[in-house]
């Protein structure tokens, strides 16, 4: 695949999911639940780096990571979703969050390939933490099924997106450029850390 062609994916795959970030009437009749879940991701800078950084770790790391990996976190990150609906709260969200996104940008950084089954236990407690910030925050007024199948596309849509990236530079044969990226989320994670 030349340049030219990964770029037009690129483009058509983010040009695609531009509506993703519209925020217009949200909470407005029958879809308050599904367009909030939608929205919440993106509200945040510890989601959107840490659904980035796990697709793109997923590529870095190939096979079976690719869609294994992103898809153990959005299951366990619905399971996440659910506790707090069952009266069910675990400790240290926040900063299990904001670890995530530390740890992730570090794994990318180091270019850490870890076997299939460390990787998605270790995204799928991520995953948790992630979960039930999201269960959490549902607005009272929101269907729980609309809002978790808002965030669920959502998460899948930025596991995407860094799952593009991961393998579009990939076949440029620019490792640095990922190293690179997962540096900067490693940064976003000593802030959310710090804060």
């Amino acid at each position: 695949m030349n340049k030219s062609t990964l770029l037009r994916i690129m483009v058509v795959v983010l040009g695609a999911l531009l509506p993703f970030f519209a925020h217009a009437h949200v909470g407005v009749g029958e879809t308050g639940g599904f367009l909030h879940g939608l929205a919440h991701p993106a509200g945040g800078l510890d989601h959107v780096c840490a659904m980035l950084a796990v697709g793109l770790w997923a590529a870095q790391t190939g096979g079976r990571s690719v869609w294994a990996v992103p898809l153990t976190f959005v299951s366990v990150m619905a399971l996440g979703g659910a506790l707090p609906l069952l009266g069910i709260s675990l400790p240290l969200v926040e900063q299990g969050i904001a670890l995530s996104v530390l740890l992730l940008g570090l794994l990318i950084a180091a270019s850490v390939r870890l076997p299939l089954t460390l990787s998605g236990s270790m995204v799928g407690l991520f995953a948790l933490w992630h979960g039930h910030a999201h269960g959490t925050e549902m607005p009272a007024f929101a269907s729980e099924i609309g809002y978790a199948l808002g965030f669920m596309l959502a998460t899948a849509a930025l596991h995407a997106i860094g799952i593009a990236f991961g393998l579009s530079v990939q076949q440029l044969m620019r490792e640095h450029v990922i190293r690179a990226a997962g540096a900067s989320i490693a940064l976003c994670g000593v802030y959310l850390v710090a804060v």
